[in-house]
């Protein structure tokens, strides 16, 4: 109760922002949707640009055609979608979906898995770059720099739609939800924004255009793995948890904590095996 009571008397005004920006009848388009859209064509020009650069790439040979960027699109979609709302099913409301089966297909109504979204485009990916003879972790490299575009758009979105919003707080750019309860709180959703967005995109460009580690397969999507996990795990002492599930340990371990911990631990491990590779392959030329 202490807490409540030490909130500000108020709070930056919440926008109200319209979530559906043009309806006709049955037919609504959200900004959420959007949000999937554009980071999927943003992912897809980037890569674009880079598979088209030779500076960027060992010898200046590029790794695969701009073309095969054009058919991994549909894959791309497919392998977020599926990915994204299977692994909310899993982890986050499987009782739910459990007692009604149908409610799996009633995408409009939200429920999307980032954990499960990146492990559907991981394995999109895999398959793809094995059917057309693009090295695996090349293929990760290339598509990993331009997603954070995406998620910050994501989470924008899910402040848009007054969802995922944070723990209460009397800070003083605390925001009051409309389903938030008449409590002020952390808008979770924009500090994920900044992170695992607009930050970790400028880090990534400056890992493949000033430090050219795309010459070094898997740092580059190592790092990007590292650097959500980490952002993750530090916006969800700030985020409240969901609600069905709440906290999984000592008041404090989120579900969103427990599935970012192995991204640390393998891209951590992506970079460190990239730049050892690199170290053989230099050392190897030395010893010739």
């Amino acid at each position: 109760m202490s807490e409540y009571l030490s909130l500000p008397l108020a709070a930056l005004p919440f926008p109200n922002i319209d979530p559906i920006i043009i309806q006709i009848g049955p037919f609504a388009v959200h900004w959420y949707g959007l949000a999937y859209i554009v980071g999927i064509l943003f992912a897809w020009w980037y890569g674009k640009r880079l598979v088209t650069n030779p500076r960027l790439w060992p010898g200046g040979e590029l790794p695969m055609k701009p073309t095969d960027l054009d058919d991994f699109v549909v894959w791309a979609a497919v392998g977020v979608v599926l990915g994204g709302r299977i692994g909310y099913v899993l982890f986050y409301d499987f009782a739910r979906y459990l007692a009604n089966p149908l409610d799996i297909f009633a995408v409009w109504q939200g429920g999307m898995s980032f954990h499960g979204g990146f492990t559907g485009c991981t394995i999109a990916m895999i398959l793809f770059a094995r059917s057309r003879g693009i090295a695996v972790w090349t293929m990760f490299d290339v598509i990993a720099a331009g997603v954070p575009v995406g998620l910050g758009l994501v989470r924008v979105t899910n402040f848009i739609n007054s969802e995922l919003w944070g723990r209460v707080t009397g800070v003083p750019w605390a925001v009051e939800f409309p389903n938030g309860g008449p409590f002020t709180r952390h808008p979770s959703q924009l500090y994920e924004a900044a992170l695992e967005g607009l930050i970790l995109f400028f880090v990534l460009r400056i890992l493949t255009h000033s430090l050219l580690k795309l010459k070094q397969p898997g740092f580059v999507s190592g790092a990007f793995v590292t650097g959500y996990g980490l952002s993750r795990i530090f916006v969800e002492f700030f985020r409240e948890p969901d609600a069905q599930l709440g906290y999984l340990v000592g008041g404090w371990l989120t579900m969103g904590m427990l599935l970012s911990v192995p991204m640390v631990l393998v891209g951590v491990w992506a970079m460190t095996a990239a730049s050892a590779r690199k170290s053989a392959t230099i050392l190897g030329k030395h010893d010739a």
